[in-house]
């Protein structure tokens, strides 16, 4: 640490303003160091020590200003004036002026060691300025001889105006959080309700903060959550201040807020002339009387003392340098300061046998104590800091003396990403700063221009990317907008774009898909009313208008997806429903709300009429059948068939079959009814568009979810028992036990079995399974399913023999019911010329 002494000669005159906020002692400062020839000012953050140089850049340009923070140094060749944070201060150097901010941090139990050694050996050679608040006075008077006092009284008035609840906050409001889940927790509140906020964080970069300031300034949102970190200076628009608690965390335990630090936040409500207000939020309660009236009237206790540090350290050992560190102040007024990061930091590295080997020389102690001066920007991770410090300090006392390139640079570039969450990226800006603070010293890098340059990159884009996260996240500019219309009493401007989109006042909420509106989903509450009227207005007419054509359009315009939604130039405007029956379900809008009735009847008919036809079209064998003229069993059967979609088993209608007249038989035979062994269907029903069409009826008939059909070309299936009861036999397949057939080709397999049945009992060959696929361990059960038994053969193979029979071929008692007519012979349908089976039959015999 610099420990500059001020002499009597060199200290020239010490003056401390003090006195509430908004008294423009900042300002005041700041045009007596422009009036000196050269000059120093401190700041106790980053932000604000950023703001002030812009501030003054534009006054002296450039070249005649320096920036100097822990992580960021702008050193023009010759500057005259220095704007530092209170740590960076480079008290070696000699200016005319010297100012630090916000001295009353001396009693900061993490930081007041830093400014208390500010307030003691700081000086400007003809002026000294001390900012700050009336609590410090008796202590400055005590501890700096000769000091003169200045007081400035606030521009504007400051009232309390007690708890409201968060979403009836007025605008142009700072809410007050004490943790970064709070003020996250608050944001999304205000942006659900009034449309957004502005999010002021300590740990965000300047870069950040500044656009999100940016943002509440212009006054894009009206609203702005924030830590404390707003009442250091952090000048804007606010007027009114509302604690969303009176309880912070201080590093080491919750504690109440005391009437100083209320009064410093809430100072923060009022610009200049314009008066201001304060309070809580709902949840937080009100404020004690008695605080309420010290903060009205800026009367606050004094500081009882301030934290010291000696900034006398012995370098001849580690220990040494320890135990300097510890000692206690001599004055009264001041405190031993508790141990800062730093000092933890040398603590533990001290703890480390080979680092206390290498610091085994005053220069190598006082290297050691610079390194552990490094900052932990995280806060969270302090084994971690403490391990890379260890790195750093190896690398620095070993070799060339420089941290090797490849390790900074494999340091540097995982930090160049802006993927991630608002966390994400706050914790990488966290780690860059680290590595920017280390760039700027010129004796720890071997290039340190390229390193300040590559950081400051990173942190530019990953700043950059943090703004967007937060506005994404805690601004709905839409609502916002919106709002602010309502407020200005303006017509809301409403249409809606050939795609679809739904645009109010030029801002999108939503999207029409047919007839169907889907609002936005970053919709917020403030702004639904506004939203769904100004919609509503631009759909009105729009929904007239594709009523009338939908009414008008041809059939190609049309299209029915394997969910059963009916789209219209490919935008969902229906979906079918169970109706009366299989072939005729009903078709149901998606959205009536923005139909009126004859528009929804319109609607309704057209595409009634256009389902209708879809379904014949692809179940055009079907529809033939239930259309051709049919008597008697003929047409009972057809009707059994429809309503099985086109398929369905013999055996339950066999007493149908056996009824058909020659005639009837002839008839079917020209609709293409096959009366097989095993199963009556129609061929063409049996194609993929009618099987899918057939999946499709049935599954929307029973209310369920859309089952796809099995692909296209699979004539059998291993997984039967894994589908719906009936859903299979519904697309044209037979379950057997364990598989499932498709009927025609169970007719071929059918067929092949009773040509071997005629040497009863039969072996099965290899050959005929894989014509469906079927696996030797599934056989006994479909065969068993189709009425054929297992028997052992004479040399121990499996043989298989009709089920009607009994022990050995004998014939199995049929109940009567069964038995044929007596004196009739049953006619056995001849397989046509052409068909498979009579080729196959052929070849057999031959």
């Amino acid at each position: 640490m610099n420990t500059l002494r001020p002499t009597g000669a060199e200290s020239g005159r010490v003056i401390a303003v003090l006195g509430p906020t908004n008294t423009g002692k900042t300002h005041l400062a700041l045009e007596r160091m422009l009036g000196h020839a050269s000059g120093m000012i401190g700041f106790p953050l980053r932000l604000l020590a950023r703001e002030n140089y812009e501030r003054i850049v534009r006054i002296k340009g450039p070249q005649a200003v320096a920036l100097l923070t822990g992580e960021e140094k702008i050193v023009p060749p010759r500057p005259s004036y220095f704007v530092c944070t209170v740590e960076s201060m480079p008290l070696d150097r000699r200016v005319s002026f010297l100012a630090v901010d916000e001295i009353q941090l001396c009693a900061d139990p993490d930081r007041g060691h830093v400014f208390t050694d500010r307030l003691l050996y700081a000086r400007g050679e003809t002026e000294t300025m001390f900012l700050g608040a009336e609590t410090i006075k008796p202590l400055v008077r005590r501890l700096v001889p000769g000091v003169e006092f200045m007081s400035r009284p606030r521009f504007s008035q400051l009232e309390y105006s007690g708890p409201r609840k968060l979403t009836r906050l007025p605008p142009r409001s700072a809410v007050v959080a004490f943790s970064a889940s709070d003020v996250y927790t608050m944001a999304e509140l205000i942006r659900r309700q009034r449309g957004g906020a502005a999010v002021v964080l300590g740990a965000l970069s300047p870069r950040t903060r500044n656009a999100q300031v940016g943002m509440y300034q212009a006054g894009e949102v009206d609203y702005l959550v924030a830590t404390d970190a707003i009442g250091m200076g952090l000048n804007m628009d606010v007027d009114h201040v509302a604690f969303a608690s009176l309880r912070k965390f201080d590093g080491r335990q919750p504690r109440d807020l005391n009437a100083s630090e209320i009064g410093q936040i809430a100072g923060r409500a009022g610009r200049h002339m314009n008066d201001g207000t304060f309070g809580t939020t709902g949840d937080a309660g009100g404020i004690e009387p008695e605080i309420v009236e010290a903060v009205e009237n800026h009367e606050f206790p004094a500081l009882k003392g301030l934290f010291w540090r000696n900034p006398e350290l012995r370098f001849a050992s580690v220990e040494a340098l320890l135990h300097s560190l510890g000692r206690p102040p001599q004055e009264p007024g001041l405190i031993r300061a508790r141990e800062a990061d730093d000092h933890l930091a040398l603590a533990a590295l001290a703890r480390d046998a080979e680092i206390l080997k290498v610091a085994d020389k005053p220069n190598r102690v006082r290297l050691l104590w610079e390194v552990c001066q490094i900052p932990d920007f995280r806060k969270v991770m302090a084994e971690n800091h403490t391990r890379l410090l260890g790195q750093i300090y190896r690398h620095l006392t070993s070799g060339s003396g420089f941290l090797p390139a490849d390790w900074l640079d494999n340091h540097v570039k995982r930090l160049d990403r802006t993927d991630g969450d608002i966390e994400t990226i706050i914790g990488r800006i966290a780690n860059i700063r680290t590595w920017t603070f280390v760039s700027h010293r010129g004796d720890w890098v071997a290039d340190p221009v390229h390193w300040q340059e590559r950081t400051r990159t990173i942190e530019d884009h990953l700043s950059d990317a943090l703004h967007e996260r937060l506005t994404q996240r805690f601004v709905d500019r839409r609502t916002a907008v919106l709002v602010r219309r309502l407020k200005e009493g303006e017509e809301l401007l409403s249409a809606v774009s050939k795609q679809g989109e739904v645009l109010v006042e030029g801002q999108f909420v939503g999207r029409l898909s047919g007839f169907h509106f889907v609002a936005d989903r970053s919709e917020s509450v403030s702004g639904t009313r506004a939203v769904a009227a100004a919609a509503s207005r631009a759909l009105k007419s729009e929904i007239a208008a594709r009523a009338r054509r939908l009414a008008a359009e041809p059939d190609e315009a049309f299209a029915l997806t394997s969910e059963g939604i009916l789209l219209w130039r490919d935008e969902p405007v229906a979906r079918l429903a169970a109706g009366a029956d299989l072939l005729r379900p009903v078709v149901e809008p998606l959205s009536v709300d923005l139909l009126d009735h004859a528009a929804r009847e319109a609607v309704g008919q057209r595409l009634e009429s256009w389902v209708a036809g879809a379904i014949r079209t692809q179940l055009r064998p079907l529809f033939r059948a239930r259309e051709a003229e049919l008597t008697g069993p003929a047409r009972g059967l057809v009707f059994q068939m429809s309503e099985a979609l086109g398929s369905l088993p013999r055996r339950p209608a066999e007493q149908q079959v056996s009824a058909l007249s020659a005639e009837e038989r002839k008839a079917l035979a020209r609709l293409d009814i096959r009366l097989g062994v095993e199963s009556i269907f129609l061929p063409g029903m049996l194609k993929p568009n009618a099987q899918a069409m057939r999946a499709l009826l049935w599954c929307v008939h029973r209310g369920i979810a859309p089952i796809e059909p099995p692909p296209p070309g699979r004539v059998s299936l291993q997984d039967a028992r894994s589908w719906p009861v009936g859903f299979l036999e519904a697309v044209g397949f037979r379950p057997l036990g364990p598989m499932a057939v498709r009927v025609d080709m169970l007719e071929r397999f059918a067929a092949e079995i009773r040509q071997r049945a005629r040497q009863s009992p039969f072996a099965m060959p290899p050959e005929l399974l894989s014509t469906i696929g079927l696996k030797a361990e599934d056989l006994p059960a479909v065969m068993e399913a189709l009425g054929w038994r297992e028997v052992k053969g004479e040399e121990g193979g499996i043989l298989f023999e009709s089920a009607r029979k009994g022990p050995r071929g004998k014939k199995a008692h049929l109940p009567q019911k069964n038995r044929p007519e007596k004196g009739r012979r049953r006619e056995r349908p001849r397989d046509p010329a052409d068909s498979p089976f009579a080729k196959l039959r052929h070849l057999v015999s031959s």
